[in-house]
C-alpha cells in the first residue's frame, strides 16, 4: 500500500515542474537560461539559439526556432506556453 503515495507523489512532482516553470525570453535569455528553462533545449541547442538570434536579429515568434538544426516542432509545441519574444 506505500506505493500508491509513492507514485502520487512521484506524478506531482514530475509535472510540476512543467506548471510552473517561468516564461523565457528567446530574445534577451542566455545559453545556461534557455537549457535550463525549456524542455528539449540542452546547452548546444541553446548555443544555437543565441547564436542564430545574434546573426539574424530578434525572433518575431516562437515558430522561428525551427529555422535551427535540430529543433522542430514537437520541441516547440511542448515549450509553447514558456516561450515569450518580448
Amino acid at each position: 500500500m506505500k506505493i500508491i503515495p509513492s507514485l502520487v507523489l512521484s506524478f506531482f512532482l514530475t509535472f510540476s515542474t512543467a506548471v510552473f516553470a517561468e516564461p523565457v525570453n528567446i530574445n534577451t535569455a542566455d545559453a545556461a537560461t534557455l537549457a535550463a528553462g525549456l524542455t528539449g533545449i540542452g546547452e548546444k541547442k541553446a548555443e544555437a539559439i543565441v547564436a542564430y538570434r545574434e546573426a539574424n536579429g530578434p525572433f518575431k515568434s516562437a515558430e522561428e526556432l525551427s529555422n535551427i538544426k535540430g529543433i522542430g516542432e514537437s520541441i516547440i509545441a511542448k515549450n509553447a506556453a514558456n516561450i515569450v519574444t518580448e
